[in-house]
């Protein structure tokens, strides 16, 4: 469909990418761990194989669409045949956190620490991401006036297709455990850790909260998320981190006492460990501070 070409738009001001869309035939773009500045969307169209992401591992097979947010850590592994397309995007040229509204793609498609960062295309999806994904190369191949308007109204349709998908889809994840207690501790530690995140950092505090032991807790977030609780906690400090970085103008400081560190210089460590880049640097190259919220 794209015959392996690639098409890439560079923010003029800083030579950082803005928009990219590249074909590829194997795994070798993805073979090792990636942690970019940007957005990336990577339809595997053909094959199967395994992918790292953050702390776990999950198999993917023809027609998965994987979605990761600027630093995410992940990787391909052991694939087998793999063909697609990946769409990359900055969050300069399309910021989700700023059009949540309008998409709805925050915490279903990217930052989400529950479910998989995979998405299953079916047959009905795949026509119409495969229609948008040629009338991006096509207005890539020929620019012409408001470009860029036209780029995120196609990327704006993509993101909300996929993020239905998904919508859809995480509700199975919970099926294997209907008919036992599990679930609703899923979901009161869910909620737990939505409500008290910024207070309470500690595994033991919502083993206490939800009234079971942590040993307990913690295998049964093993079992179902394939992360430590102490990895979700972090996950969503992380996530509300970075969208202070990126949308307001508040002092690494400021950031770091609303989230419950007292300490800017164990913040900043805690930040770094977590998301492979100190805050400052999250926000001079993904952020600009625009002070937008």
């Amino acid at each position: 469909m794209l015959n392996q070409s690639t098409f890439t738009l560079v923010n003029p001001q800083n030579g950082n990418l803005g928009f990219k869309l590249a074909a590829f035939e194997d795994h070798s773009s993805f073979d090792h761990i990636q942690r970019h500045n940007y957005f990336s969307l990577i339809w595997i169209m053909e094959g199967s194989g395994e992918l790292k992401a953050d702390f776990a591992e999950y198999k993917f097979s023809k027609n998965s669409l994987l979605a990761f947010a600027p630093y995410q850590p992940f990787m391909i592994s052991k694939s087998r045949n793999v063909k697609g397309v990946a769409i990359h995007f900055h969050p300069d040229f399309f910021c989700i956190l700023k059009h949540h509204k309008e998409i709805s793609c925050n915490g279903i498609l990217f930052n989400n620490i529950y479910n998989p960062p995979i998405t299953k295309v079916d047959d009905v999806s795949e026509a119409t991401l495969k229609m948008i994904l040629n009338q991006i190369k096509t207005e890539m191949q020929n620019p012409a006036l408001a470009q860029y308007e036209l780029l995120v109204s196609y990327l704006k349709i993509f993101l909300i297709t996929a993020s239905r998908l998904k919508a859809q889809q995480q509700p199975e994840a919970q099926k294997a455990t209907a008919n036992n207690k599990e679930p609703f501790i899923l979901q009161n530690l869910k909620d737990a850790i939505e409500e008290h995140f910024k207070t309470k950092h500690s595994a033991s505090n919502y083993a206490d909260l939800l009234n079971i032991t942590p040993k307990a807790l913690a295998k049964i977030t093993k079992t179902h998320f394939n992360k430590t609780l102490t990895d979700l906690i972090s996950e969503r400090i992380i996530i509300e981190a970075k969208r202070e970085l990126y949308l307001t103008n508040k002092p690494v400081k400021e950031i770091a006492s609303e989230l419950g560190y007292e300490d800017e210089h164990y913040f900043s460590r805690f930040f770094k460990t977590n998301a492979d880049v100190s805050p400052q640097l999250y926000r001079e190259t993904v952020g600009f501070a625009r002070g937008v919220v």
